[in-house]
């Protein structure tokens, strides 16, 4: 008589368990990335919503100004904060030298400020349409996520002679293609002119170069020239150009109302190996920003 055979316990051996964590580990690996962009294209979303809400303001502050353009800033008057004429209305208030996307807010009924100041060009935006949810900390109005197209739609700052404005008044019938022009996009601010090692984190109400989102409210164009104004307008600034925040591609308005995300090329940009944005050179063009459809040179800057 054969003795009978014992049944295999059915639990795991040591080596069948290390094996499936194994895999479960490769798994996660190969899931990790694809939630990661996932997620930041659902925020890309939510920030393609929020900004094309605001833009709509710039069609309707032309309407309401016998067709003039928006500039990114006007003109600094004698007297800073004590002078009235640096004092414009944002909706629930008066508020010192705002920049353009507090404007566009104003329009739409969006008011940036809970308490705009008359005496302070520093201020966080308060109401959530103006926050990228991709750059949730870039809310200092000067160190924006969003930078204007300032050059060619309306350069409000003085030239060398303190008289004459860069680029302004601009009008909106000297665009002669409004669905292809950048009216505004996501931006880096000058930290763009460093090499990507070189860069360091935001800073709120900070004045560094190559800090992330640094005077982020202005957008350069893709190409400059040796008399064009650039950065934050202060000798020796650096470029600013787009920032790249869902997943390699920016948030781009065009002047036709409508928002989507284009790489950096795509907008006409060229970045070296280190990922400096270059200031000209290599097929760096204009034509998306210029508002003729052509690779015009910016405006300028006496």
């Amino acid at each position: 008589m054969k003795p009978q055979s014992t049944p295999r316990d059915s639990g795991f051996t040591l080596i069948e368990l290390l094996v499936v964590i194994a895999i479960i580990g490769i798994l996660a690996a190969m899931l990790l990335p694809v939630l990661a962009k996932a997620k930041v294209k659902a925020k890309g979303v939510q920030a393609i919503g929020n900004f094309r809400n605001l833009s709509h303001g710039w069609h309707m502050y032309s309407d309401e100004n016998d067709d003039l353009i928006l500039p990114g800033r006007f003109g600094k008057e004698q007297g800073g904060t004590k002078n009235p004429k640096n004092w414009y209305e944002v909706g629930n208030g008066l508020k010192y030298r705002p920049r353009w996307v507090a404007y566009l807010g104003t329009q739409v009924g969006v008011f940036p400020f809970k308490s705009p100041s008359k005496s302070n060009d520093r201020q966080d935006y308060d109401h959530k349409s103006y926050i990228n949810p991709l750059r949730p900390i870039w809310k200092d109005e000067r160190n924006y996520s969003f930078g204007y197209n300032y050059q060619f739609l309306g350069n409000g700052r003085f030239d060398s002679t303190k008289k004459n404005f860069v680029n302004f008044p601009m009008y909106r019938g000297s665009i002669q293609n409004h669905a292809g022009t950048v009216m505004a996009a996501s931006c880096m601010g000058t930290a763009a002119g460093y090499k990507e090692s070189e860069r360091v984190g935001y800073l709120n109400q900070g004045k560094k170069y190559n800090a992330e989102g640094n005077h982020g409210w202005s957008l350069d164009p893709p190409r400059l020239t040796a008399k064009s104004d650039k950065g934050s307008g202060d000798k020796g600034s650096p470029r600013t150009a787009v920032d790249p925040c869902i997943n390699g591609k920016a948030i781009v308005a065009w002047l036709d109302g409508s928002v989507n995300a284009k790489t950096p090329e795509d907008l006409g940009y060229r970045r070296d190996a280190d990922d400096k944005y270059l200031d000209s050179g290599n097929g760096a063009h204009n034509k998306f920003f210029s508002g003729t459809g052509e690779d015009d040179n910016p405006p300028v800057k006496n």
